[in-house]
């Protein structure tokens, strides 16, 4: 079922923040069923647990720092680094100082929506 595109323009302080419980916040940008961006904020200690979808993703840290586990490894990134996440490849965060996170995925999340 295809689900409607966002609004065009995307303004920070008009998208409400959705509380994710367990120190997690999240805000839901532009998308359409091919794309969708989303930024998380992370309180120091949150962990969004280790899990997997079958989209593909890209990150960008936008301050902090975080433990990101992928797959079998482990690694420290903060702001300015990233990572990639292939479909079907189980990940997950540790908050080591408070930040966001930046991801962007393909296809959309429906279930974010």
């Amino acid at each position: 079922m295809s689900k409607p595109n966002s609004a065009v323009f995307q303004i920070e302080s008009e998208i409400e923040w959705e509380d994710q419980g367990n120190g997690i916040q999240r805000q839901v940008y532009g998308y359409n069923n091919q794309i969708m961006l989303v930024k998380a904020k992370f309180e120091k200690g949150a962990i969004g647990t280790l899990h997997s979808h079958p989209h593909t993703q890209v990150t960008y840290v936008r301050g902090g720092a975080f433990e990101v586990t992928m797959g079998d490894e482990k690694r420290i990134i903060k702001d300015g680094d990233g990572f990639y996440a292939a479909p079907n490849v189980v990940h997950g965060v540790v908050c080591l100082e408070a930040g966001i996170l930046v991801d962007a995925f393909a296809p959309m999340r429906e279930d974010f929506i």
